[in-house]
């Protein structure tokens, strides 16, 4: 895989982040009764964010979880060649029943991965609503999915692929297309 082009710098994602942020505060008209539950394992650290973002905008805290949606996946079979998938778990601090539960993630592609995560929330309670940031859409919708917050929107091919890195995990924040 050869990079083709870095499409978000640290500034980049900073801004998208806080106007993610401002979105989710004005769609709930504040922020009681939500909660960010990011999706392993980028999500959580974007997630985190968003919320010291709300929280500096609001000037109150909101609850963030994480949430495995390992167990949840369709392609779980493939993901592990036959071998026990590594679970680590899901930790949501609050009860999501009746909250408005914003689920985090870092690209939205197929939207197989947010299927998992719905079914991972619906089996923790039944939340009031389910909404969706992600970082990136890049297309390519295998199911009727669609973000209510995106920071960007990146067309690609089949051929090329999205690669988030952030520092928490990484040590760099930049979003980069690869190309085979």
């Amino acid at each position: 895989m050869n990079q083709k082009a870095i499409v978000l710098d640290e500034q980049a994602i900073g801004r998208a982040l806080t106007r993610i942020a401002h979105q989710i505060i004005e769609k709930n008209k504040g922020i009681d009764n939500c909660v960010l539950v990011g999706i392993r394992t980028r999500g959580i650290y974007i997630a985190e964010r968003l919320a010291a973002k709300i929280a500096e905008i609001e000037g109150k805290p909101i609850a963030v979880g994480e949430l495995d949606i390992t167990l949840y996946r369709d392609d779980l079979t493939k993901k592990t060649d036959n071998q026990e998938p590594l679970v680590k778990g899901s930790n949501i601090p609050v009860e999501i029943s009746e909250k408005k539960v914003v689920l985090v993630d870092d690209v939205l592609y197929t939207g197989r991965t947010v299927r998992a995560g719905l079914d991972a929330i619906m089996d923790l309670g039944r939340p009031a609503a389910i909404q969706l940031a992600v970082l990136v859409d890049r297309g390519h919708r295998e199911l009727p999915i669609r973000a209510d917050y995106v920071g960007k929107n990146i067309p690609t091919s089949g051929s090329e692929k999205i690669v988030v890195e952030l520092t928490e995990k990484d040590q760099v924040d930049q979003v980069s297309i690869f190309e085979n």
